[in-house]
């Protein structure tokens, strides 16, 4: 099991130092991957995850990179297949894709984008985004998008980036298509009890689409501080038995002053169960 951790991107606020140095010790104490969350329009600071990523690509050199996850409906996709095949270049091959379509009706109304056609463009957009990676002239016609004779350079350096996706606890029938259609993994959100239920699902949409379950990557989140903080340990036990691909522990959302998260990843790590 892969462990790796989120950057406490909302409690460092603008401390790019703090960052740098966040991130540098995860890639020192061997975690595999650092996350970082998104959302357009919200209260309290929160940098866009994607730009961010590109700095944290030029301070760290082997740590996967993983926005977890973009709101992928609201943003236009050529754009994004330009972002992120240079993050995936710059990095050199570093980028791990989470992608989700939201709940928040305000951000799509801000963005002018249809809230309620965000499932059916989200499933377009990742038809279209492994084309465009390849840097390959591509015709694609579709009902959200007509690209004729495009193409994205430099590509991207994985063909493609692997692309995970966001679900709710209990994901939706049009959710579970979609993860078991087009993603390399999903974020686990379902509890310990619904887990196995849920993956069922997943597994069987995947076997409808062709594909072998086993190519679908697990990863759930824990918490190493807040009021859980006492089972954390017994938490990464229990996932790690369960058989999940990837893990990611958590300093954020505890209370905990900016300072104390470097020092609380490398007792958490030092800790680890596993």
């Amino acid at each position: 099991m892969r462990v790796g951790i989120s950057l406490p991107v909302r409690e460092l606020g603008d401390d790019l130092s703090a960052i740098r140095d966040f991130a540098q010790a995860a890639e020192a104490l061997g975690l595999t991957h650092l996350r970082i969350p998104d959302q357009v329009l919200r209260d309290g600071q929160l940098h866009e995850p994607l730009t961010l990523l590109s700095y944290i690509a030029g301070v760290t050199s082997s740590i996967e990179l993983v926005p977890s996850v973009i709101v992928l409906p609201l943003r236009q996709t050529v754009l994004v297949a330009k972002q992120t095949a240079t993050i995936d270049a710059l990095s050199g091959g570093r980028l791990r894709l989470g992608v989700g379509v939201g709940t928040n009706k305000a951000e799509y109304t801000a963005m002018g984008i249809d809230f309620h056609l965000r499932g059916a463009r989200c499933d377009e957009q990742l038809e279209l985004l492994p084309q465009l990676w390849t840097g390959d002239e591509i015709e694609f016609e579709g009902k959200f998008h007509s690209v004729c004779g495009g193409r994205i350079n430099p590509p991207a350096i994985q063909q493609p980036i692997p692309v995970w996706i966001g679900a709710a606890s209990v994901p939706s029938d049009p959710v579970v298509n979609r993860i078991g259609r087009f993603a390399h993994g999903w974020f686990v959100l379902a509890t310990p009890e619904d887990f196995a239920d849920v993956k069922s699902r997943i597994d069987t949409a995947a076997q409808a689409h062709g594909r072998n379950p086993s190519d679908i990557g697990t990863e759930a989140g824990v918490a190493v501080v807040g009021p859980r903080e006492h089972e954390w340990r017994d938490r990464v036990q229990h996932w790690h038995d369960t058989g999940l691909t990837h893990l990611c522990l958590r300093t954020l959302g505890g209370g905990i002053e900016p300072g104390q998260h470097v020092a609380k990843m490398r007792e958490a790590v030092a800790d680890l169960p596993i």
